[in-house]
């Protein structure tokens, strides 16, 4: 599949900041646009339908499954997630860059679907910061912060399969490597090509 537009998926385990560096790449950049998830987990703190997540039912979620409505879909930590067909393809098409937050197994599934999406796995420093961060959110119960860490060795071991990865030490250098990413991506031949047929044209390079 030939796509006007680039695919950029951010994976990480809970707590390692991904919704927080995305956020503030979307406010950076007004080119990229976010593909919500749907999920079947309930809201936390100030989430809103629409925003963050489309939250449904088991059952709403199940049906869109076997609607084949998916690009990808996973359980993670208890709860079912999924990236809906209709929410990338038309910007994609458009020539509209777009970006997923979603968790690694996902990712690898976008990745065989299309070659061209660029994966990103944002680590932390070290796992005690990570443990940190999982308290300091307030969110969870502390069983199950537990579980989330255990689950985050797994998930870490992942990063390996991903195109970049970023440290998220210090968050505004975490949020330049992020931008600089996407930059990049864009500077590719084959993307900018796509892009500024005109120029490539009246050089001779079509």
């Amino acid at each position: 599949m030939q796509q006007a537009g680039s695919l950029f998926v951010v994976a990480a385990p809970s707590g390692a900041g991904k919704s927080s560096l995305v956020k503030a790449l979307l406010e950076m950049d007004s080119h990229l646009g976010v593909s919500v998830s749907h999920t079947t987990r309930p809201p936390r703190g100030q989430e809103q339908e629409g925003r963050e997540y489309h939250f449904v039912s088991e059952p709403e979620f199940r049906a869109m499954i076997a609607a084949g409505g998916f690009i990808e879909w996973a359980e993670v930590h208890g709860n079912l997630y999924g990236t809906s067909h209709a929410a990338i393809d038309s910007r994609i098409s458009q020539g509209h860059d777009v970006v997923l937050e979603i968790d690694w197994q996902g990712a690898l599934q976008i990745k065989q679907l299309f070659p061209d999406t660029v994966l990103v796995f944002i680590l932390p420093p070290s796992w005690e910061e990570l443990a940190q961060r999982l308290n300091r959110r307030g969110e969870d119960r502390p069983d199950v912060i537990a579980q989330r860490l255990v689950n985050a060795r797994h998930e870490v071991a992942q990063a390996r399969h991903f195109d970049f990865v970023i440290i998220n030490a210090l968050f505004e250098t975490a949020v330049f490597d992020l931008k600089t990413i996407v930059h990049s991506q864009r500077l590719r031949y084959a993307v900018l090509s796509k892009n500024k047929p005109a120029v490539f044209q009246a050089l001779g390079l079509d």
